[in-house]
């Protein structure tokens, strides 16, 4: 039982609790503790056994086995989906700033190119609006009369 133990004791503390149920079962938890603050609480799943204690004496050692297995997948899948959420965030960001790099290039070259082109193509004001303007400093909708 003790070695089965010793994969999940290299990284945590495991809490193993033992109480009589009657005279002829037992009940034992095992409850793995959080490693760091930030680790997921799924990782802290206890694993629960009632039975004689001739069966668990038997048994418990197997059963170990494959939760200690399991846990460690869990961890390591857990850890794999947080290395490419991460990864993701980060190209989204490297993407998003190499986009307002371009915007505001093409911002600040839009109007250098602007001021010629539109100052060789604005046609004179026809003479009959000119004092309408002058006087409101807008341009109106219907021509003076």
């Amino acid at each position: 039982m003790f070695v089965e133990l010793m994969p999940p004791l290299a990284g945590r503390t495991v809490l193993i609790t033992i109480a009589k149920v009657n005279d002829k079962a037992l009940h034992v938890n095992v409850i793995p503790a959080l490693a760091k603050a930030d680790e997921t609480p799924a990782l802290t799943t206890p694993l629960t056994f009632t039975g004689p204690p001739e069966e668990l004496d038997a048994q418990l050692g197997k059963h170990l086995a494959g939760y200690v297995q399991t846990h460690q997948q869990t961890a390591s899948t857990l850890a794999e989906a947080k290395a490419t959420m991460e990864a993701a965030a980060k190209a989204t960001q490297e993407e998003a700033k190499r986009k307002a790099r371009e915007h505001k290039k093409a911002s600040q070259k839009l109007p250098a190119t602007a001021t010629p082109s539109s100052a060789s193509t604005v046609s004179p004001v026809p003479a009959e609006l000119a004092p309408s303007q002058a006087s409101t400093g807008t341009l109106g909708l219907f021509p003076a009369c």
